[in-house]
C-alpha cells in the first residue's frame, strides 16, 4: 500500500494561483534549446527535435568517445598517433584544420586541442582512427552511443560535421551530448574554455566569441556549413547564494558568427534572470524519518540521492509544495540507496515541477529472531 505524506519545508507554502511561465525572448535561429543543467530542466526551446545539419557540433561526439577511451586507458594524453593520408586529405577545400601532415606524430593532447579549439577536421579524423581503428568503425561507435542515450533525431555519417546525406542531429540531442561531456568528463572539460592554440607555428583563436565577452562562459563548440548555418553550443556557470548554477544553450541555423554569439548570450542572460534554481534538499538531508519493521533499529531516514534543485520562475520559490510518496510498511533489511518511493514537487496551482527518487539514507539490517517475530505479530494485528 502506498502512503502520501506532505512535508512542510521552511519558508515553503502552497498558493492557489498558477504562476505564468516566463516568455522566452525572440531568438533568430532555426532551432534552439536552453537547458538548466543544475535542475535538468529545459527552460526554453523552439524546433528542438527537428533534425538539422549539425556541422562541427558533430565533434562533440568525436571528443566524447576520445575522452571515454582515455578514461578506459585505451589511450593516454601523451600517446602519439600517426597521421593518415585520409586525415591529411581534409586539407582539400580549405575547411577547418589544425594543419597536421603525414610526417607528424602528434600527441592525443595536441589533437584534442586541435579538435576542440581549432575545430580541426584533420584532428577529428586522426583521433577517430586512433580510437576506432577506422573511420567507419568510429562512426558506428558514435551511432551506438547516440542510441544508448536515446537520441532519436541523430544519425552520424562522418566525424567532422561536413554536410553528407543522412548526417543529422537536433538541438535537444546536441544538448544531451554536450551535457554528458560536462558531467561525465569534468577533468577534460577545461579544453573547451581555452581561447587559442598554436600548433605547427600556426596560431588560431577559438571561434566561440562568448569566451572573451562573458566571463561566466567556459565552453563549448561552434559549427558552420552552408546547409547548417552558424551554430553554437554555449555553456555558462554563475555563482548564486545557494551555489553555482550552469546553463547550456544550443542555437542552430543563425545567420552569422555574431548572430550565433548574440542569440546565445540573449538566451543565457534570460535564463539566469527569468528563473531561479531553488535548493530543496542538501546531499544527505532527510526528507522524512519513518518506522522500520523487523529492523535492528526502529527508524530510518529517507531522502534524495543527492542535492535537489528545481527551476521555477523568479520569485516563485516560496510557493512550492513538496510531498513524499512511499511504500508502507518498510520491512528490513533495507540497503542504502534502495528506492522506496518518490519526492514530488509541485508549483503553484499543483503543476508538477519535479519528481525525485526517494531512497534509504542508511542501511538497516534485520532484527534478531525475537524482534522479527514480535513485529510480525504487530503487523498482522495492524
Amino acid at each position: 500500500m502506498k502512503r502520501l505524506i506532505a512535508l512542510a519545508l521552511a519558508g515553503v507554502a502552497c498558493v492557489s494561483a498558477q504562476a505564468q511561465a516566463p516568455q522566452a525572448p525572440e531568438i533568430a535561429a532555426r532551432s534552439y534549446v536552453l537547458l538548466d543543467m543544475t535542475t535538468n530542466k529545459i527552460l526554453a526551446e523552439r524546433e528542438a527535435d527537428v533534425p538539422n545539419d549539425p556541422a562541427s557540433l558533430t565533434k562533440l561526439m568525436t571528443a566524447y568517445l576520445t575522452f571515454q577511451a582515455l578514461k578506459e586507458k585505451r589511450l593516454t594524453l601523451e600517446q602519439e598517433l600517426s597521421v593518415s593520408k585520409r586525415a591529411w586529405d581534409e586539407r582539400k577545400g580549405d575547411p577547418s584544420l589544425m594543419f597536421i601532415d603525414t610526417t607528424m606524430r602528434p600527441k592525443v593532447d595536441e589533437l584534442l586541442r586541435g579538435l576542440i579549439i581549432q575545430s580541426g577536421n584533420d584532428a577529428s579524423v586522426a583521433l577517430a582512427e586512433g580510437v576506432g581503428g577506422t573511420l567507419d568503425q568510429f562512426v558506428a561507435m558514435m551511432n551506438r552511443q547516440a542510441q544508448a542515450w536515446g537520441l532519436k533525431n541523430t544519425r552520424f555519417s562522418n566525424v567532422t560535421g561536413l554536410s553528407e546525406a543522412g548526417h543529422k542531429s537536433s538541438a535537444r540531442d546536441i544538448a544531451v551530448i554536450a551535457s554528458h561531456i560536462i558531467r561525465d568528463f569534468p577533468e577534460y572539460y577545461p579544453y573547451y574554455s581555452q581561447r587559442e592554440y598554436t600548433f605547427n607555428k600556426i596560431r588560431q583563436h577559438n571561434r566561440n566569441l562568448l569566451l572573451t565577452r562573458d566571463p561566466s562562459v567556459d565552453g563549448m563548440k561552434t559549427g558552420f556549413t552552408d546547409a547548417a548555418g552558424y551554430c553554437l553550443v554555449a555553456s555558462a556557470q554563475r555563482d548564486f547564494p545557494n551555489g553555482k548554477r550552469r546553463l547550456l544553450s544550443v542555437v542552430m541555423g543563425t545567420a552569422s558568427k555574431e548572430a550565433r554569439a548574440n542569440e546565445s548570450q540573449k538566451l543565457l542572460n534570460w535564463g539566469y534572470s527569468a528563473y531561479d534554481a531553488v535548493k530543496l534538499f542538501d546531499a544527505g538531508q532527510a526528507a522524512s524519518t519513518v518506522k522500520v519493521w523487523k529492523g535492528a533499529v526502529p527508524e530510518v531516514k529517507l531522502g534524495a540521492e543527492g542535492p535537489v534543485f528545481v527551476a521555477v520562475p523568479r520569485g516563485e520559490g516560496g510557493k512550492l509544495q513538496t510531498q513524499v510518496e512511499r511504500t508502507d510498511p518498510l520491512v528490513a533489511p533495507l540497503s542504502k540507496g534502495q528506492r522506496v518511493g518518490t519526492i514530488k514537487v509541485t508549483s503553484t496551482g499543483g503543476t508538477a515541477v519535479a519528481e525525485v527518487p526517494l531512497v534509504v539514507q542508511e542501511s538497516v539490517a534485520q532484527a534478531g529472531i525475537l524482534g522479527r517475530a514480535w513485529d510480525s505479530i504487530r503487523l498482522w494485528i495492524k
